[in-house]
């Protein structure tokens, strides 16, 4: 069953999660994983594209457009998921990807602002309502 994590930020803003997504992102490219990073749309999907590239000053994360390079460790889209399926599903978009059952596990991000926590918080009793295991991490920066 896929494991849900909810990542809490205290700084407000599209760019707090951005950036926090990257992190994520980061991380688990370090320990070896492929990921996905859902978004809501174009204008989202451009803005995280050229993040990746600049968000660390010693490195950026080699990443592309969904089906462009299958050999990216890190794809973004705002439809379908990739194939074959990465172990992680980064969710940057304010609704649930309808594929998200079919990864191990999802990283919803959330910050500070009210409606982001709000939309956060609708998300979690949906997965929680249906039986996936939840986790919660409050982040300070």
């Amino acid at each position: 069953m896929t494991r849900v994590d909810f990542y809490v930020t205290a700084q407000s803003g599209a760019l707090a999660r951005e950036r926090l997504a990257c992190r994520l992102a980061a991380k688990a490219v370090k320990l070896g994983h492929r990921l996905h990073i859902h978004l809501a749309d174009e204008a989202a999907l451009k803005r995280l594209d050229d993040l990746l590239w600049t968000f660390s000053d010693a490195s950026f994360l080699a990443h592309d457009a969904l089906g462009a390079h299958a050999a990216a460790p890190v794809t973004l889209a705002t439809g379908g998921a990739p194939q074959p399926v990465p172990e992680l599903l980064i969710n940057l978009a304010d609704d649930i990807p309808k594929f998200f059952s079919n990864f191990p596990r999802v990283a919803e991000i959330i910050s500070a602002d009210a409606a982001t926590r709000e939309l956060g918080r609708e998300r979690f009793r949906f997965y929680r309502d249906r039986g996936y295991p939840l986790q919660h991490h409050e982040l300070g920066h």
